[in-house]
Parts: C-alpha cells; sequence; structure tokens
C-alpha cells in the first residue's frame, strides 16, 4: 500500500501546476459524472427509473451528501493556523456521516414512496455519504498545499464507482444491483485514493479531543445550516417537480439542468485554487488586495457565464436535438419543447456561480450569521415560490423559479459580502484594528 500512495504524491518542485492540472482533470470528472449518469440511466433503463436515479442522485443524496459534509470544508481548508487537528475533523466527520445516513432513512421511511424507489434512493445517499466522507480527507490534502491529491482522489473515485455502476446496469439493466455495486466502488475507492495516501504524509496530527467536537461543531453550525439550506433553495425546484410532476419529468428536468454543472464546474476552477491566496490577504489586512482579487474573480466568473449563456441562445435546439438523438426515438421532442427553460437554467446557473465565489468570501470573513440569514430568507422564500410555480406550470415553472431564486440569492451574497468589507475597511482605517 505504501507503493501505491508513493506513486500518487508528487515530489516534484512543480507542484503548483500539478494542483491547477488535477484539480482541473478530478472537477471535469465529478462533474461530468454527475452530468451524465441520469441522462445514461434514462437511455440504459427507461425515463421513469431515470427520473427516480436523477432524484436520488442529484438531490435526496446530494442533500445528505451535505448533512455529512457539514459545511466545514472551507472552514478545514483556510484553517492555516492549526486551529484543529486532522483527527480533529475526522472524528467529526464520523458522526455527521452517521447523521447522514439516519436522516436519508427517515426520509424515505415517511415518504409514500414504492418499495423500489425507496431501496434506490437510500443506495444513493449512502454513496453520497461516502462521498461526503471522502471531503474530509481531500479537505485535508488542499490545507497541507496538496490540491493536486484532492484531484487524484476527485478523478479516480469517480472512473472507479461510476465504471461499475454502468458496468453493472448494462450487463442487467437492473437498478438497485447497479446502486449496490457503486457503493461497494464507492467505499473502496475512499480506501485507496484517501486513507491510504494521507497516511504516507508528513505532519498530519490524527490526535483529537473530544471537547474539539463541540467546539468544531459550534463554529461550524451556522455554515452546515446555510449549505444544508443552500441547496435546498437550489433544488427546490426539483423537489417540487418529484412532488407535483412525477418521475419521468424529474429525469426531464434533470437534464435540462445539467448546464448548471459546467458553469459551477468552470466557476471552481476559478475559485479554488485562489482561496488560500484570499484568506492570506483578509487575515493579514490587506484589504485592498482582497478586494482587487475578489473583483477579478468575479469578472472571470461573469465573463464564464455570459460565454455560457450565449451557447445556450445559440446551441439549446441543436444540443437537445442531438441528447433527444441518443436517448432514443422515443424521446423525439420531449426535450427540445423545454429550449427556453434550458437557457433561463443556464441563466440562473450564472447567478449561482457568482453567489458561490461571495459566499466564500464571507467564510474568509467569518461572517456566518450573515450567510445563515441569507439562506433562512431564502429557504422560506423557494418553499413558497417553487411550489406555487410548478404547480402552475409544471416543468417551464420550476425554471422560472429557480431563476428567480439565483437572482435574489445573488444580490444578497454580493451585497452584504462588500458591506462586510466595507465595515472592516473602514475599522482598520480608524484604528480599530491592530
Amino acid at each position: 500500500m505504501k507503493r501505491w500512495a508513493d506513486a500518487l504524491i508528487c515530489t516534484g518542485a512543480d507542484r503548483e501546476k500539478e494542483d491547477m492540472v488535477w484539480n482541473m482533470i478530478g472537477s471535469i470528472c465529478y462533474a461530468f459524472a454527475s452530468m451524465a449518469l441520469s441522462f445514461l440511466v434514462m437511455r440504459i433503463a427507461g425515463e421513469e427509473q431515470g427520473g427516480i436515479f436523477a432524484f436520488g442522485f442529484s438531490t435526496v443524496g446530494q442533500q445528505m451528501f451535505l448533512l455529512a459534509y457539514f459545511g466545514i470544508r472551507p472552514f478545514q481548508i483556510t484553517d492555516g493556523k492549526r486551529e484543529f487537528s486532522f483527527g480533529d475533523y475526522l472524528h467529526h466527520r464520523y458522526l455527521t456521516s452517521v447523521m447522514a445516513m439516519a436522516a436519508g432513512f427517515f426520509y424515505l421511511v415517511f415518504s409514500q414512496y414504492s418499495r423500489g424507489k425507496m431501496t434506490v434512493i437510500f443506495l444513493l445517499v449512502a454513496y453520497k455519504v461516502i462521498d461526503g466522507f471522502a471531503d474530509v480527507y481531500e479537505s485535508e490534502f488542499q490545507r497541507n498545499g496538496r490540491l493536486y491529491l484532492t484531484g487524484k482522489s476527485n478523478t479516480f473515485r469517480t472512473l472507479l464507482s461510476v465504471g461499475i455502476f454502468l458496468l453493472v446496469l448494462t450487463a442487467g439493466e437492473n437498478l438497485t444491483a447497479a446502486c449496490t455495486a457503486a457503493v461497494g466502488a464507492q467505499i473502496a475507492g475512499v480506501f485507496l485514493f484517501d486513507i491510504v495516501v494521507l497516511r504516507q504524509l508528513s505532519g498530519v496530527d490524527y490526535r483529537w479531543r473530544r471537547e474539539s467536537l463541540r467546539t468544531l461543531t459550534a463554529a461550524t453550525a451556522l455554515l452546515f445550516v446555510s449549505v444544508f439550506l443552500d441547496f435546498y433553495v437550489f433544488s427546490a425546484a426539483k423537489y417540487a417537480v418529484d412532488a407535483h410532476v412525477g418521475d419521468a419529468a424529474s429525469g426531464y428536468f434533470n437534464v435540462i439542468f445539467m448546464p448548471t454543472s459546467i458553469i459551477n464546474l468552470a466557476a471552481g476552477f476559478v475559485i479554488r485554487p485562489f482561496l488560500t491566496q484570499l484568506t492570506a490577504c483578509w487575515n493579514g489586512q490587506r484589504f485592498e488586495d482582497f478586494s482587487s482579487r475578489l473583483l477579478q474573480l468575479t469578472s472571470v466568473i461573469g465573463i464564464f457565464a455570459m460565454m455560457a449563456l450565449g451557447g445556450a441562445v445559440l446551441l439549446g435546439h441543436p444540443v437537445l436535438r442531438i441528447l433527444e438523438m441518443l436517448l432514443g426515438s422515443a424521446y423525439a421532442g420531449k426535450l427540445a419543447s423545454y429550449y427556453k427553460d434550458f437557457v433561463l437554467i443556464v441563466l440562473g446557473g450564472g447567478f449561482y456561480a457568482v453567489l458561490n465565489l461571495y459566499y466564500y468570501a464571507l467564510v474568509i470573513m467569518r461572517r456566518q450569521k450573515t450567510i445563515f440569514g441569507i439562506y433562512l430568507v431564502m429557504a422560506v422564500v423557494a418553499a413558497v415560490l417553487a411550489r406555487r410555480l410548478v404547480v402552475w406550470r409544471g416543468i417551464p415553472g420550476a425554471a422560472r423559479a429557480y431563476l428567480y431564486l439565483m437572482i435574489l440569492m445573488a444580490l444578497g451574497f454580493v451585497s452584504l459580502a462588500w458591506h462586510g468589507y466595507g465595515q472592516e475597511k473602514r475599522a482598520k482605517e480608524a484604528g480599530g484594528i491592530t
């Protein structure tokens, strides 16, 4: 196992290049799998099974992933002062992962799903919770200046689990068996590409203290609730489609929702490598540098978003037609009819990418209460707005709900982040910060 880990660890001097390359590869691989899987399940197993998989994988499973994840990644990777050891983060993740599995179980018990749908969704919850557990290792890689190991883990774990899932699904067209195989592969991937590799890095502190778990929970509780609510707002339209339109509609809506992953992927390329720099600027009270970098990142993300929107307007129709052809003759005309909704979703994805950057900015500023306040208000708005628009117009209503919610959240994050920046800068200038 040591030789295996050593083969993954970079010993060269050009580690920054490795970070950029593998972060890009890992992000692309992970995002592509998330986009393509639901589409492939629809192609292989039909629209009903595809819709169940899409809802379980990208909505319920992802919601439970966030419970396991607990919103700690930005806190952990910016914990440059080593306020908490890796052992503290690891034992905290044990607890949150168990909580996530229990929450997924009780959600399904009180749902009115069929036994088959419950089984598939529970397996997908398990798959996503394991993904959330792996994140504590991948965050530690980044905190130790080895972002490339995070990228490698994302790449190889995804290829292993997705490859086995598709092999089993293609061989037997049994979605339950394929999901079971994917969970086993995911466990193996975490062991091979995370646990074994981190053991070979020097300076990782596995010691933990019980009191640290309480302190860490208290320090990140608002971040967790905020991230959990963020995904609910992001997915409110999907929940409403599942509840009021049906499994097949969930599959179609997930397909036209795929471009948001591409936009977030592009934003991730821009944001992730610069988080430590933004943190250093803020902690060093170099406010001009902080604002300059933040504006640069905003501009780049804005350009990506506009390019995506232009592509959706110009190429949306032919892309949707091609997807229909790939799905088969039974799907002719079913996706192209949602062209306008496809464009609105892409526009909403652009706003989400921007607000994601400013979410990280507020985390670096340690303004958890501000983040929580935005999400709490938006969760209430989402619960009402998404249901009403979906009941009114189905998938077109869901697309509009998503766009309106992303615009409102982006406005909240951008305005309050710059307000907080101004407060800190004025305090320093007045001599309030020493």
